[in-house]
């Protein structure tokens, strides 16, 4: 998982940026996560707001009187380039050019996306399919309209000359994750391993660096950067490698849908537009991300944006760009199904029920 946005911003401390801010950047990602790191990230994205909202000429309140419908996107972390798409569009003017006012709410480790969409906080959130389905198997009335990714860069991070080779090399070693993690259910599964354990992430690389029998969850578009910046050489396994492969989605409430649909269209059609253009012009909107989380350095941004471009994360294999937003139906009932053998969801249902394909470009997959 992206690591360390959460880092007090070198202005703050009385650091000039450049070298020395980088340099803090790397040190915040060997220490752990802790509450007052939490705190500074909110001081830090309120005010980097302020500033972007200031030099982009006004954010939501300014833009009231302008007849444009006001909506909020919950993200599912810090501003980063994995929100490329989504600042995007909105420092380039594309959700006021189809009447909406979009507020970008950055998220963390503790944010419940789905819950802010389910009880109207936000209108919109980042998330994945298999979440959607969970949460859908809940009872959470939650329907997701496109795709923001169409493979997933969640993976296990080991060092360079780990035994751990592949996934099934893990019994008999701990892993770092999120706790509760469902890809790693299907794992033990899978791969029917019967000594393995999960313990907390910390969301640095702190332990990573002094153990070197460590294994963490990651995002190969983030952590990767840090240990290497530190001198170590890392190997990745990507989760989606496994046949566990759910989207990166965009997500709303059923009723937002269905009450709303023209708005939904809306905001579907300007963030895809956003995510075309950032693939092809990252440079000024990294600048934008810079402003808003002063952690993330230029190199650290552009390791994030080469391995979401060159990877194929965002738009797919087909470089005609065809498969960007896509969802199949194929793809949702496969994981749909991995969740219901996992027991992860206990009630069957028609998993028809957590997509739409409405708001879909047409003549896509």
């Amino acid at each position: 998982m992206p690591s360390c946005s959460h880092l007090l911003p070198a202005w703050a401390k009385g650091l000039p940026f450049g070298v020395e801010a980088e340099n803090a950047t790397l040190q915040c990602m060997m220490l752990p996560f802790s509450s007052y790191h939490r705190r500074l990230a909110a001081i830090t994205v309120s005010l980097g707001m302020l500033g972007i909202c200031a030099m982009l000429g006004g954010c939501r309140r300014q833009h009231g009187a302008n007849g444009l419908t006001p909506v909020t996107l919950q993200t599912d972390w810090y501003p980063q380039p994995e929100h490329g798409g989504f600042y995007d569009a909105q420092i380039r003017g594309y959700y006021k050019d189809e009447g909406l006012d979009v507020t970008i709410r950055p998220g963390g480790p503790y944010i419940n996306a789905e819950q802010q969409v389910s009880v109207g906080e936000a209108q919109f959130a980042m998330g994945s399919s298999d979440r959607v389905l969970q949460a859908v198997g809940n009872g959470e009335p939650i329907v997701a309209v496109a795709a923001t990714m169409q493979r997933d860069p969640q993976a296990l991070m080991v060092h360079q000359d780990s035994p751990v080779k592949s996934f099934q090399d893990l019994d008999g070693h701990a892993v770092a994750i999120k706790l509760g993690a469902t890809w790693f259910s299907y794992l033990v599964q899978r791969y029917h391993l019967k000594n393995v354990r999960e313990i907390p992430a910390t969301f640095s690389v702190a332990n990573f660096m002094q153990d070197p029998g460590y294994i963490q969850q990651i995002f190969v578009t983030s952590e990767p950067f840090f240990a290497r910046q530190a001198g170590t050489q890392v190997r990745t396994m990507l989760i989606s490698e496994t046949g566990y492969n759910p989207y990166r989605v965009m997500f709303t409430s059923r009723a937002y849908r269905q009450e709303h649909p023209e708005i939904v269209a809306k905001f579907v059609r300007a963030s895809l537009r956003g995510w075309r253009d950032y693939l092809t012009h990252p440079d000024d909107i990294n600048a934008a991300i810079g402003k808003l989380n002063p952690a993330l350095s230029g190199p650290q941004m552009q390791f994030s944006y080469q391995g979401l471009r060159d990877q194929h994360f965002i738009a797919g294999d087909d470089t005609s760009g065809a498969e960007l937003g896509q969802f199949t139906p194929a793809r949702w009932t496969s994981m749909y199904q991995q969740l219901l053998d996992l027991k992860v969801i206990e009630k069957p249902f028609d998993p028809a029920i957590a997509y739409t394909l409405q708001f879909l470009p047409k003549g896509g997959s």
